[in-house]
């Protein structure tokens, strides 16, 4: 059996050492650049204030001119290329612009508009159109599914940025500076296996990424195991080491599988996690009803106010909004007025309420607890720091584009899952749902895999440092074991020269395995 677990170890380490040095080098990057993508805040700060005097038809003429024939899920009034234009969303895989000053929708999104666009987004800087693709190095998110096929537009600016607008909206949704793209083909782009998507290969690319990292975890797991057994508690070896190994690369191999095997489990194990595989972390629960919660769904008669005049007081008042949203909460019709600062403004769609910075949680929490079917809420509270559950993390990072702002409302439901629900007061928008699935998923994959424990965020740039010298050496694992496998190779392929025929792996192995 020991011999069996050795060949496995050894075989293991040969096909995927490399995969391992990739993975940890790629790690590292990544905590400094991540994929590319362009977040709410980025976008806000690329669009000119709504101009009462260039806007607008209304609601009911918008969702009228969309030709859809149930309600609108979400509708956002933005700019593009500094024309305004309703955007409104029907469900994950429906979306809709329409223009909101002839009233026109717009049924596609040719190459000139897309310069419009990009030439709008960069402040009238010189761009070039380059091409329609449908996903590229740098477009694999989910989140753009929506938009495709994108146009793709090249800035020229001092970084060669490189914008994505949507062929169904106009709107710049993605883009990638020269300095994200180098990074990223020696960080994410490597490190998620993006070079399997595309091509005849992109259907197995979820396969491939899971049963590579289990196998990479057994690797890690059975060298953890070996190394422990060939470790002398007592006493030396003839070597007068406690480990038998002779070669300088075997020696290193072994102290530091040792030192960093441990880690590099479980490091390994929680990005074979990342990918929920066999749906392991899907609890089979019903969706939120966000309807229920919303109280009726986005029509015009919730919203009786005149757009134009509304945006003209608005203007008069506190500034141009550069987007307002509309939104549903108990009945009720808002709109959230987004701003260059980042601010939210929350203006009642009546005209007998004032704005106001956030919804009273009292309203929050009535309406909230309709959004799990057939349970109740056992527990309330405002958070007014982040904690486990809730926290921030930099916008580069992997979920750093969901703002996580404070206080929040958080809502703990007695249904079979333990669902908890987190409510912005800002915008009354459900920031997210964790159950006890996704809660242990924080666990296994987020906690173990980044290190996302809060109080050690906030103790930079340890963090760094602890991740930085603990990837270099996992790193150093992996790069032994590339020299050792390289050097069995080389032997293997000496001896089948010298035999005129292949050696035996399980007798060549057992020679070399110390007794």
């Amino acid at each position: 059996m020991k011999r069996y677990l050795f060949l496995t170890h050894r075989w293991l380490g040969i096909a995927l050492c490399l995969f391992m040095a990739m993975w940890f080098f790629s790690g590292v990057v990544m905590m400094y650049v991540g994929y590319p993508k362009l977040t709410a805040s980025e976008r806000l700060e690329h669009l000119p204030g709504l101009d009462a005097a260039k806007c607008c038809i209304g609601l009911d003429e918008a969702i009228l001119a969309s030709g859809m024939d149930d309600s609108p899920k979400g509708v956002r009034l933005t700019s593009v290329s500094s024309v305004p234009r309703y955007v409104m969303t029907f469900d994950k895989h429906r979306v809709v612009a329409v223009d909101a000053q002839n009233g026109k929708r717009i049924n596609a999104v040719s190459a000139s508009d897309a310069v419009k666009a990009a030439s709008a987004f960069s402040k009238g800087g010189e761009v070039t159109y380059l091409d329609l693709v449908q996903e590229d190095a740098w477009t694999h998110s989910k989140a753009l599914d929506l938009h495709r096929p994108l146009h793709r537009v090249q800035i020229q600016d001092g970084d060669a940025t490189l914008l994505y607008v949507s062929s169904l909206t106009g709107e710049v949704v993605r883009d990638a500076t020269k300095t994200e793209r180098v990074w990223n083909w020696v960080g994410a782009w490597i490190h998620w296996l993006y070079p399997f998507r595309g091509g005849l290969l992109d259907k197995y690319h979820h396969d491939i990424i899971v049963y590579s990292s289990l196998a990479a975890t057994l690797l890690a797991v059975f060298g953890l195991a070996v190394g422990i057994m060939r470790w002398r508690l007592k006493g030396r070896y003839g070597n007068a080491s406690k480990s038998p190994y002779r070669a300088p690369f075997m020696r290193w191999h072994h102290f530091l599988g040792l030192g960093f095997g441990v880690v590099m489990a479980a490091w390994i194990f929680s990005g074979l996690l990342s990918m929920n595989p066999w749906k392991v972390f899907d609890s089979g629960g019903k969706p939120l009803d966000e309807l229920a919660y919303s109280g009726g769904a986005i029509e015009a008669k919730n919203f009786p106010v005149d757009l134009h005049d509304f945006l003209h007081s608005q203007s008069a008042e506190s500034g141009r909004a550069l987007e307002l949203e509309w939104r549903m909460l108990d009945g009720k019709g808002y709109y959230i007025a987004y701003e260059g600062s980042g601010q939210t403004r929350i203006i009642p769609a009546s005209k007998n309420e004032r704005p106001r910075a956030m919804f009273p949680f009292e309203l929050l929490e009535a309406s909230g607890a309709r959004l799990v079917p057939g349970a109740r809420v056992a527990h309330s509270e405002v958070l007014g720091k982040h904690d486990f559950y809730y926290y921030a993390r930099a916008p580069h990072t992997m979920s750093g584009h969901v703002e996580k702002r404070l206080p929040v409302l958080r809502l703990k439901f007695d249904d079979s899952n333990s669902t908890w629900v987190h409510l912005d007061p800002y915008t009354g928008a459900v920031i997210g749902k964790l159950d006890t699935y996704q809660r242990t998923k924080r666990w296994l994959f987020a906690l173990l895999h980044s290190w996302d424990w809060p109080p050690l965020l906030k103790q930079r740039p340890l963090w760094d440092v602890l991740l930085i010298l603990l990837s270099i050496g996992g790193f150093l694992v992996s790069y032994t074991g590339i020299v050792i496998a390289w050097r069995r190779l080389k032997r293997k392929q000496g001896k089948c020269d010298r035999k005129g025929q292949p050696a035996s792996s399980v007798s060549g192995a057992a020679q070399e395995i110390p007794s």
